[in-house]
């Protein structure tokens, strides 16, 4: 009866440290809940302030959408860059996976659109998987979105915190050349809704463990 009550207590507390270490293991890991610094350069920037939400694996900048509207037979292109702070506290190792932004055009017959979004990190351009320029053609009206895959390896905060800045440059630009006297070519960013309210760009983060010895 001793044997049958011992061996019972050693599953008992096998099965507990299982289970804490499945709770450990499932912990999350990412961001905690803060606001970080954007600073808007450029003419073509909406009235208003912009502002970084940083929580869990994604960062989202809130912000009114930005438009270029063109009448013939005008050109009118907008340029607006943002540069966001971003502090990685110690104890993580995280890597910028993706840019998420969207907007509509509508392009009557004999004008054109672009969209042009250029990310940066550290003040370097960074490579992209997919393209963040976007052409629309005449007769095109409807809404358009990106996900941009990005490029750049991990920030490395695993010891010690580590301070950086992403920039986003956007440009659009709206032709009115040709088209009805009566038209007008526009092309605008619009906000992502989210319950943090409105949303003009998000980056999103990945997360890997930091290794014993990692520097």
């Amino acid at each position: 009866m001793k044997i049958l009550s011992a061996f019972i207590s050693s599953l008992t507390l096998l099965s507990l440290n299982v289970l804490g270490l499945s709770q450990v293991q499932a912990e999350p890991v990412g961001f905690e809940f803060q606001k970080v610094p954007v600073t808007l350069l450029g003419t073509g920037c909406p009235d208003g302030t912009a502002e970084g939400i940083l929580n869990g694996d994604t960062l989202s900048i809130t912000f009114s959408e930005f438009e270029a509207k063109a009448s013939p037979p005008k050109v009118v292109s907008k340029s607006c860059n943002l540069r966001i702070g971003l502090n990685v506290p110690s104890g993580l190792n995280v890597q910028p996976i993706n840019v998420k932004y969207l907007g509509f055009a509508d392009v009557p017959q004999g004008g054109s659109a672009d969209v042009n979004v250029k990310i940066l990190f550290q003040g370097q351009e960074v490579r992209t998987i997919n393209k963040p320029k976007a052409t629309f053609s005449p007769g095109f009206s409807d809404v358009w979105s990106k996900d941009i895959g990005i490029v750049l390896g991990t920030i490395n905060a695993c010891k010690n915190p580590v301070s950086s800045i992403f920039g986003i440059n956007s440009t659009l630009t709206a032709r009115a050349k040709d088209i009805p006297a009566n038209q007008e070519t526009q092309i605008r960013i619009d906000t992502i809704d989210t319950t943090i309210g409105p949303v003009l760009f998000q980056i999103k983060f990945d997360f890997t463990p930091c290794v014993p010895n990692q520097t």
